[in-house]
């Protein structure tokens, strides 16, 4: 009979496989928890993990208990209002339960919602479940910081682990038949004559004979002194680093601050940005954040400024995108980077600019980026913005995509509507 030991590390006083058999069993309980603590993470703060929080009416387990019906004998300490052979009702909903029903009280005490944690790859695998990157690539090997160990023949030197016994086993033997060959030759021939002693008795000299095998022995004794295996025989596997296509990213973040953006909005973009950061983290060992802020102009700044400087003006949409496609041309090789573009906006723009932007995504910035997405944050009727990135979705819907969000519920829906799983979509 097969013996299975699990023998995977266990945190202090945790065991790996009841944590994983809980999460399974309340996978769409943790989904919610971790949806809803996306709300207060930084754009940039994915170090931890999360407390997950459980109503404890959702951990109920079923219970057996007595039900109506059967027949059952009790013996019951006397009282004054029954004697014997008295037939009262049976209480409806059987034994050993309470009917959950009374009125508030002042007294007595309750439980609170279970509350446990999980870690950070955790908290991105319910995140994320059902999602996937598209257009996602490797890039060329310069600056390759990615290295993969590949067999690459034998070395002579090595540490015990690699040693190849089959490998060092043929070369010792090679040895010995090399060394002892001249040793070899000279004993088949000593046998060989004595051989031809023994079969003509004429030529039978016991001096001889002796002689010739204490010759022999005296070679099989040398032939056996041959060291079985030698330093010189071990042959270890050798292992070479071999460079791996780089996988980074870089992901512009792209919003309006002009007048017409509250702070409710831009509050909306920040966790859309967050989501989009947190996903792009997880598909790529190293990701770049740029953020470009414009109203009638555009100028490049930090996570604080972006989110939280104050600023008014026109809007003019074109210099933001003209200054994306600067930094890509000056910091971003498209051979070497996967670009990502995620702009947000209420929607208003100079009217003029609209059919600007369209030809500078068109022309310019589809051909360098991976997937550009754009989500417009408002619940008013769409304007010209809108219908002229409508065009470029109906030709380009593999790399462009846009959706409404009217509210902060909708963040995460419209989220997994920008980078659902498609079908026939390579990832």
């Amino acid at each position: 009979m097969s013996i299975i030991i699990d023998r995977r590390l266990n945190a202090k006083k945790k065991s790996t496989v009841n944590r994983q058999r809980f999460l399974r069993r309340y996978k769409g309980l943790v989904k919610e928890a971790v949806q809803d603590a996306v709300d207060q993470r930084s754009i940039t703060d994915v170090d931890s993990g999360s407390d997950i929080s459980i109503p404890k009416k959702d951990l109920s387990e079923p219970v057996f208990h007595h039900g109506q019906g059967g027949r059952v004998e009790q013996v019951h300490p006397g009282n004054k209002e029954f004697t014997t052979g008295d037939r009262f009702q049976r209480p409806e909903g059987g034994g050993g339960q309470g009917s959950g029903e009374g009125e508030a009280s002042n007294s007595g005490s309750g439980e609170d919602d279970f509350i446990f944690s999980i870690n950070r790859e955790e908290f991105l695998e319910y995140l994320f479940e059902d999602l996937e990157l598209p257009n996602l690539l490797r890039k060329e090997l310069k600056d390759s910081t990615d290295f993969k160990l590949k067999r690459a023949g034998y070395t002579t030197a090595g540490s015990p682990d690699r040693l190849n016994v089959v490998r060092s086993l043929k070369a010792a033997h090679a040895r010995r038949i090399a060394l002892s060959g001249k040793e070899r030759k000279e004993i088949r021939a000593l046998k060989r004559q004595l051989r031809e002693m023994e079969v003509s008795p004429e030529t039978n000299d016991e001096t001889l004979r002796q002689a010739l095998k204490d010759q022999i022995a005296t070679l099989n004794k040398k032939l056996k002194r041959l060291p079985f295996i030698d330093e010189f025989d071990l042959k270890f596997n050798n292992m070479v680093k071999v460079p791996q296509p780089s996988s980074k990213a870089v992901m512009f973040c792209v919003m309006d601050v002009s007048g017409s953006m509250t702070r409710e909005i831009k509050d909306i973009a920040k966790r859309f940005f967050l989501l989009l950061y947190l996903f792009l983290e997880r598909n790529y060992e190293k990701i770049e954040v740029v953020f470009i802020r414009h109203h009638s102009e555009a100028r490049e700044c930090n996570e604080h400024d972006f989110f939280y400087a104050r600023e008014t003006g026109g809007t003019v949409v074109s210099s933001a995108l003209t200054l994306t496609d600067d930094i890509i041309t000056e910091r971003y090789s498209p051979n070497e980077w996967n670009i990502y573009v995620a702009q947000a906006s209420d929607g208003d723009n100079w009217e003029a600019d609209s059919t600007k932007c369209r030809n500078i995504i068109i022309d310019k910035l589809l051909p360098l980026t991976q997937y550009y997405s754009y989500v417009e944050i408002t619940d008013r009727h769409h304007q010209n913005l809108w219908h002229e990135y409508k065009m470029i979705e109906k030709n380009h819907a593999g790399h462009f995509a846009m959706q409404q969000i009217r509210n902060a519920g909708e963040i995460f829906p419209v989220f997994r509507k920008l980078f659902e799983k498609k079908e026939g979509q390579n990832a």
